[in-house]
C-alpha cells in the first residue's frame, strides 16, 4: 500500500520521492514511516547523492491526513503516531545529504512543515497556487519538532509570527518574500532545478557540505531532543479531542472531498 500514496524514483543517482495520497496528498503513518525509511537509506549508503520531495497533482501536501487525526480512539493512539512523527521530521530536516522541496502545488500545513525541513524549497510558478499555516485557526498547535523546524526556517520572529498566528494563504510571490521558499520556477523547470541543486551542493570532493550542514542544524536538532525528552509536550495533543478542534477539523476534511 505504501507505494500507492509514495512514489520513488532514481533520477541522476537523486532519490525522487512524490506524494501521492488521494487529492490532496496528505500524510499519514504510512508515509511518515517510509519516508522515515528513505532517510535512513539516503545516510548510511553512498548513494543516493539527496532527496528531491515533491507532490502530484494539484497539491504538493495539504498536511497530515485528517481522517486519521479524527479517528484517534484516545489521547495514548496519539502519542504514539506524533513520537514516530516527531522523529522522522527530525530526522529530515538532519539528513547527510541535501533534501530539495519542489513544491508542484498547494503546500500547506503539515505539508509545509515537511517542505520547512528541506534545504532549499522551489516552488512552481502558478496564480491559483496557496501556502500557508492553517494550524491556529483550526485550534491546533506545533509539536516540538514541527515547532523547531518552522522556527529554523524564519530569519525574524516577526516574519515566523506572521505565518503561524494569522494563518493566511498566500500566493508563490509572498512566500518567496517571506523566505517560505528560495526559488520561482516555470512548471517545467521545477523538478530539473531541484536536481541541479542537489548535485551543485554535493558533487565537490570529499562533500563538504555534509558537514556544513551538520554544524548548522546541530543546535536545533539537539534542542529538539532534549525538549522531547524533557517536556510534557503529549500535553498538546488534548486538543485534538476537544469538541470545537474536531468540528474545524471536520468542516476542513468535508471542505476537501
Amino acid at each position: 500500500m505504501t507505494e500507492e500514496i509514495l512514489q520513488e524514483t532514481t533520477e541522476d543517482d537523486i532519490c525522487v520521492v512524490t506524494f501521492k495520497n488521494g487529492k490532496t496528498n496528505s500524510i499519514n503513518r504510512q508515509v511518515v514511516e517510509r519516508l522515515g525509511q528513505i532517510v535512513e537509506e539516503a545516510n548510511q549508503n553512498p548513494s543516493p547523492k539527496g532527496i528531491i520531495l515533491t507532490g502530484q497533482g494539484r497539491f504538493f501536501s495539504s498536511g497530515f491526513d485528517l481522517p486519521m487525526f479524527l479517528g484517534f480512539s484516545d489521547l495514548q493512539e496519539a502519542v504514539d503516531f506524533f513520537e514516530i512523527q516527531e522523529h522522522v521530521l527530525t530526522s529530515l530536516f538532519a539528513c547527510k545529504k541535501p533534501v530539495v522541496a519542489a513544491l508542484n502545488g498547494h503546500t500547506v500545513a503539515g505539508g509545509l512543515i515537511y517542505a520547512m525541513a528541506a534545504d532549499y524549497r522551489i516552488i512552481k510558478e502558478h496564480p491559483k497556487i496557496k501556502v500557508g499555516m492553517s494550524e491556529n485557526k483550526i485550534g491546533l498547535s506545533l509539536s516540538v519538532a514541527q515547532h523547531e523546524v518552522m522556527r529554523f526556517g524564519f530569519d525574524s520572529n516577526h516574519k515566523f509570527r506572521d505565518v503561524m498566528f494569522f494563518s493566511d494563504m498566500m500566493d508563490v510571490f509572498r512566500a518567496k518574500e517571506l523566505g517560505l521558499v528560495d526559488e520561482v520556477v516555470e512548471e517545467d523547470l521545477l523538478v530539473e532545478r531541484a536536481r541541479q541543486i542537489v548535485s551543485m551542493w554535493i558533487d565537490n570532493p570529499g562533500r563538504p557540505f555534509m558537514r556544513m550542514k551538520q554544524m548548522l542544524r546541530k543546535d536545533t536538532v539537539e534542542r529538539i531532543k532534549r525538549k522531547l525528552a524533557e517536556e510534557n509536550w503529549h500535553e498538546g495533543l488534548k486538543n485534538l479531542f476537544n469538541s470545537e478542534v474536531r468540528q474545524a477539523l471536520e468542516f476542513v476534511q468535508a471542505g476537501m472531498k
